[in-house]
């Protein structure tokens, strides 16, 4: 054989087994199985709260229609990469999430797969909810399926041709995503560690008050430190101590509970939503995020 064809057929196969290769590193992990032991049935009332803590209405809601529980999906969020819609996860058996499984379930929350075993897009806020405890998405997929049973369909997402390739995804991942881990610093203090699992794991307020890099990942140091807004309209403030430092952690509890600021403000825009949702925990669970936030690293606002 010549020289120049078998360099030829060397180059192939060195070419053949790195894109094998990287085509299982970048595959749907699912880390839960329908017989997982640990999956037993849930407390749909805590699961009530849960839900509320995670912000669910606000994405999954079904838009124009004042019911917050009814789960229709297909809000749209605008994104540099187009416009994504928000599934249905009411139990309706066909549209919605009602043939899904407990571990179906901890699956997309804690590995941000499918059922179906595709990725999803981090529009939906795993990066935050992979630091789940087991009981709290138990407790959720109990309450989730107390509700009413919504058949409306969401429209396709509306992205670029290359995003659409799901499997791609998976490099995002691997760069970017950390299963099962939280972002959270604990300190054994029971209110404030119970506050860095609020504020970091449930109520995933990173996703919102950071800034990102071209991959759409949080660029580490603007964690909190406030960022411009998905939609690309606005600028989510800083939250961290050098933002918020002048607010006491009553100011900060009022605010979660009312949406009022102490400079006699209301909180406005997509914040209005979230404090529907915190008005709903208890009060213990506000102080616990206020306390959290109180303890972050003072971080400078990132330039618009």
């Amino acid at each position: 054989m010549l020289k120049g064809a078998r360099f030829f057929l060397i180059a192939i196969a060195a070419l053949l087994v790195v894109f094998t290769a990287t085509w299982l590193l970048i595959r749907p992990h699912r880390p839960f199985a329908d017989d997982d032991p640990r999956l037993t049935s849930g407390d749909a009332e805590r699961g009530r709260l849960v839900f509320a803590a995670g912000g669910c209405a606000s994405c999954h809601a079904s838009p124009g229609q004042p019911d917050r529980l009814k789960l229709g999906g297909d809000l749209a969020l605008a994104s540099p990469y187009g416009t994504f819609r928000t599934p249905n996860i009411s139990p309706d058996g066909d549209a919605g999430i009602g043939s899904w499984s407990v571990a179906d379930l901890a699956n997309a929350l804690i590995a941000g797969v499918s059922p179906t075993g595709q990725h999803y897009y981090p529009v939906f806020p795993y990066a935050s909810y992979t630091g789940m405890t087991l009981d709290d998405v138990r407790n959720l997929y109990a309450f989730l399926h107390t509700l009413e049973p919504v058949a409306d369909r969401p429209q396709p997402h509306d992205i670029a041709l290359l995003f659409r390739i799901r499997r791609f995804v998976g490099f995002w991942k691997f760069l970017f995503f950390h299963e099962g881990r939280s972002e959270g610093v604990l300190n054994g203090d029971p209110v404030h560690d119970r506050g860095a699992y609020l504020v970091e794991v449930l109520g995933h307020c990173a996703e919102c008050h950071s800034s990102r890099n071209i991959f759409g990942a949080i660029k580490p140091k603007t964690r909190f430190a406030g960022g411009v807004s998905s939609e690309g309209v606005g600028f989510n403030p800083n939250i961290s101590p050098e933002g918020i430092g002048s607010w006491s952690d009553s100011d900060i509890v009022e605010m979660l509970k009312s949406g009022k600021t102490p400079d006699h403000g209301y909180v406005g825009w997509s914040m209005a939503d979230v404090v529907r949702n915190t008005s709903e925990l208890p009060e213990a669970d506000r102080v616990a995020v206020a306390r959290y936030l109180k303890s972050l690293p003072p971080r400078p606002t990132p330039h618009p």
